[in-house]
């Protein structure tokens, strides 16, 4: 379609849908937990909307997540105040035939967290962060280890940035999760 001396001058065989893009798309998520271990499911694009951006039908599937991690502290049994604890995960995505497997943990000492994961045959996954009262700060650094990686994208960087927001504490009756940071 793109001639390289003189730019665009093949038509498309795309059938223009005109106008703007835009859909419903629904969701629901349940997780379950205590103060060491939490188990949760969600099924994304329940409605499976249409994404397509030419006539036609272009379903999304629907998608499949089952998590799980714990809270597990080290050094309990010492007479110092001891903020240091491990949190194994596992996080476990389906969609369309796609299947994905991610292991992981972090540890955590204070306001300081690092970990390390693996995606099944694709990556390996390196974070890094700190966490005070009023803001989370992340870095992580994904290794490609499959078929995927070229040589040439030497991995992806990712930063991100979280606000802790003021948590007023809901009557005990309607209480499900307090203030959630997972």
């Amino acid at each position: 379609m793109i001639d390289p001396r003189r730019g665009f001058i093949y038509a498309t065989g795309d059938v223009p849908r005109g106008g703007t893009k835009g859909f419903f798309d629904a969701t629901v998520g349940t997780v379950i937990f205590n103060k060491v271990f939490n188990i949760g499911f969600v099924a994304h694009h329940l409605n499976r909307p249409n994404e397509s951006m030419i006539i036609g039908d272009s379903k999304l599937p629907m998608r499949f997540t089952a998590h799980t991690s714990a809270y597990i502290k080290l050094g309990s049994k010492s007479q110092y105040t001891n903020q240091t604890a491990i949190m194994p995960s596992i996080i476990y995505t389906y969609q369309n035939g796609f299947q994905q497997l991610n292991i992981g943990t972090y540890i955590k000492y204070g306001g300081f967290t690092a970990g390390a994961w693996f995606r099944n045959r694709d990556a390996f996954i390196l974070t890094l962060g700190i966490n005070t009262e009023k803001f989370k700060i992340g870095y992580s650094y994904d290794v490609t280890v499959s078929k995927l990686n070229n040589g040439v994208s030497g991995g992806s960087h990712e930063i991100s940035l979280g606000f802790n927001l003021n948590c007023k504490d809901k009557p005990k009756s309607f209480r499900t999760i307090s203030c959630p940071s997972f």
